[in-house]
């Protein structure tokens, strides 16, 4: 179908740059309405601008998820105006990245105890006020899909100690919402995009940082997602029949990729983070062994599920 979510009315928080803009734009392209929302103005019209161009309709809202009269604001204009309907929402909205850069390599105490509220405020807290305000329109119609933007830092190491408590945070708010949610026919997911080519990304690759790590981050930059890929695997679970069926679980674009038959809008395939050979070449002393295995052997869940047991 050409517009497969035409009638369809989504909201995207976060979505006047990177992955949200990504998914705002595929959205649009399969027809939908969508409200994105972010905290300034121009950068949401030029989203929305080009969204349109694909198709459907984008609307911007400035809010801040950080606060909760904004994104009550938010929902209520979203309920007036499309008479109670929603369909989608993604919880993308994240104000943490400058805090992350400026404080690499440095110890929890050594960093200002403020860079906990900079990751999570419009982060983990922002996602669970819309979760609430949007819950509120899709139980009463028995349908719905929530989506929250995480990462492997929720199951490993990664960035900082507050990055990483903040996506285990997201995948956690999945769980327990789709547990209360599936009675009402309402699905919630964790997606984790794999690397992303955003436009901070792209700008912070071009600074000369001397270090094996940001060299090694450069090198696999260019074969990383587009922020569109994202877009891409949202779209594919808003039309699955089966949505409930997913409901609850961390599902990696790679294994949507996998799932739905998807390539990334530039028509590369989709890097297979999860495969022993993509893990591998990202360990330092386990490099060598990356280039001798097939690019099908993947990281069995259950392996993962022990790495990240508590017990």
């Amino acid at each position: 179908m050409a517009a497969p979510m035409k009638g369809q009315v989504c909201v995207v928080t976060g979505a006047s740059r990177g992955i949200g803009r990504g998914i705002a734009l595929q959205l649009c392209e399969a027809g939908a309405t969508v409200y994105i929302t972010g905290r300034r103005i121009d950068s949401l019209q030029a989203t929305a601008q080009e969204a349109q161009s694909r198709g459907g309709r984008c609307v911007p809202v400035v809010c801040d998820s950080s606060q909760e009269s904004q994104v009550q604001s938010l929902f209520e204009q979203v309920d007036r105006e499309q008479h109670g309907r929603l369909d989608v929402l993604v919880n993308n909205a994240f104000a943490g990245a400058q805090a992350i850069f400026e404080n690499l390599k440095k110890a929890f105490w050594e960093c200002p105890a403020s860079v906990w509220d900079d990751i999570n405020n419009a982060g983990l807290r922002g996602h669970y006020l819309c979760s609430v305000y949007g819950a509120r329109l899709m139980v009463p119609a028995g349908r719905g899909l929530i989506v929250v933007i995480s990462s492997v830092g929720g199951l490993q190491y990664l960035f900082s100690v507050p990055y990483g408590v903040g996506k285990a945070g997201c995948d956690r708010l999945a769980a327990d919402c789709a547990l209360e949610l599936r009675r009402h026919g309402v699905s919630y997911v964790s997606l984790w995009p794999g690397m992303v080519q955003t436009e901070m990304l792209m700008e912070v690759s071009r600074k000369d940082i001397k270090d094996p790590m940001f060299e090694k981050f450069k090198l696999n930059l260019p074969s990383a997602e587009t922020t569109e890929m994202s877009g891409k695997c949202v779209v594919a679970l808003a039309t699955d029949p089966n949505i409930l069926s997913l409901s609850g679980k961390v599902l990696p674009s790679c294994d949507l990729a996998r799932r739905y038959g998807l390539r990334d809008v530039d028509g590369r395939p989709v890097q297979d983070y999860l495969s022993v050979r993509s893990v591998l070449s990202n360990a330092s002393s386990l490099g060598w062994l990356a280039s001798y295995l097939p690019s099908f052997l993947r990281i069995p869940k259950w392996i993962m599920t022990l790495y990240s047991s508590k017990f």
